[in-house]
């Protein structure tokens, strides 16, 4: 049986230090994804999209297990972005784009992506599972740390990093990215811990 855990097998990517900028590269990883727009907060399609990603990891989770391999199921993340980036920058969160996506071993086929999605449909009449896709996703060279607060506050984090990456002389490169460590139904919001990423490119 192969035992997967990114808790120590991908320890350097989901744990870094707090308060600390971190330069990693990222390797290609495989992600299931679902892409949406607007406000998470209120927004209905969000809400069904985590459920669905959930839904579908831990039915891959179980699919896993008869090919001998044994996984813990990842966290959530958010790729966040908006067409007009102020819109991003001044929280406008109406205006923003998202895909919303769990990293999933890379023992998970197309086809058994398939298979699991056709059964969760039926199970759980999500529309949103269908809306989603496996992806391979690399994101190279990035600066990461560990936020640990409310979401709402994470902007002067996420200003000192981008100020962090100048610095070094590079400039940012696709996506702001976020990796939620705590569940915010079960914990304050001030002990929430979030990693925060942003891939960069010499200017």
């Amino acid at each position: 049986m192969i035992k997967l855990d990114y808790k120590k097998d991908l320890k350097q990517l989901y744990f870094p230090r707090t308060g600390v900028f971190e330069i990693v590269e990222v390797p290609h990883l495989n992600f299931l994804m679902i892409d949406g727009h607007g406000d998470p907060n209120n927004n209905p399609v969000y809400a069904e999209a985590v459920s669905a990603l959930y839904s579908l990891a831990y039915g891959l989770k179980f699919a896993l297990k008869p090919l001998g391999v044994e996984a813990v199921v990842a966290p959530l993340e958010g790729l966040w972005w908006a067409e007009d980036m102020s819109a991003f920058t001044l929280g406008n969160k109406d205006q923003w784009d998202w895909t919303m996506m769990i990293m999933l071993p890379e023992q998970v086929s197309q086809e058994l992506l398939d298979s699991v999605r056709q059964k969760a449909i039926k199970k759980k009449g999500n529309p949103a599972i269908e809306n989603s896709r496996l992806e391979v996703f690399a994101e190279g060279l990035s600066v990461q740390t560990m936020y640990q607060g409310a979401y709402k506050d994470e902007g002067p984090t996420i200003a000192r990093l981008h100020e962090f990456i100048h610095e070094q002389g590079f400039e940012l490169a696709g996506k702001h990215h976020e990796i939620y460590l705590g569940d915010p139904r079960k914990s304050a919001p001030e002990k929430l811990k979030t990693v925060i990423r942003q891939p960069m490119k010499p200017v």
